[in-house]
This record gives structure tokens, C-alpha cells and sequence, in this order.
């Protein structure tokens, strides 16, 4: 069976704000540890204007991933600023303390 993007969209709803989620870390709550791309895809295909929060997911690096679309990157930071979450001068986003632990 193939990883649904309802189920990741699903996941990805229970993100509270001022935290974030790596696409890993997704996957592996929807039971494909492996397919954190697959994340990745099923976010890219939301308009950005979704109740889906997709701001909310970064890479394991702490980083947003770019998406090659003008301005994108810079949007979704400034969503993620708006509900507090502080990025370094690095532009990451400390995981020890902004990450999402799902009870």
C-alpha cells in the first residue's frame, strides 16, 4: 500500500503553532520512515493559501527546504516568525526546542 497524502496532510494538522516537524518525522508517523520526500511532494502540491499548515515542516536540518518558487521560502519563514519560532543567523530553527513531540 502506498503512503496517502490524506494521511500526511492528517499529521501534519496536529502540528500546534510555534512548532515544527521535519519530513522525516512525518513519515515516520504516517509508517513510511523511509519516504520523507514523498513528504515533501504531498506538501508542494497544497497551495500555499491551505488550512493545512505546511510552513510548519522543515528539513532535519532545522532549515526550510527551497522550493525553486520566487518568495516561497521567504513566506514560509515569515509564518513560522509569526508564531514565534526564531531562526539562528544560520537560518535554522533550534529542534531541541521548536520541534513537535506528538504525545
Amino acid at each position: 500500500m502506498a503512503i496517502s497524502n490524506k494521511a500526511i496532510y492528517d499529521v501534519v494538522k496536529q502540528i500546534p503553532k510555534g512548532k515544527v516537524a521535519t519530513y522525516g518525522q512525518i513519515a515516520k508517523l504516517v509508517g513510511y520512515p523511509s519516504h520523507a520526500r514523498h513528504v515533501g511532494h504531498a506538501l508542494a502540491t497544497l497551495d500555499q493559501h491551505s488550512d493545512i499548515p505546511w510552513h510548519r515542516v522543515i528539513n532535519a536540518q532545522g532549515k526550510i527546504s527551497p522550493r525553486g518558487l520566487d518568495g516561497c521560502d521567504d513566506y514560509q519563514r515569515l509564518l513560522l516568525e509569526e508564531e514565534q519560532v526564531v531562526f539562528n543567523k544560520h537560518g535554522a530553527i533550534a529542534l531541541a526546542k521548536f520541534q513537535w513531540e506528538p504525545k
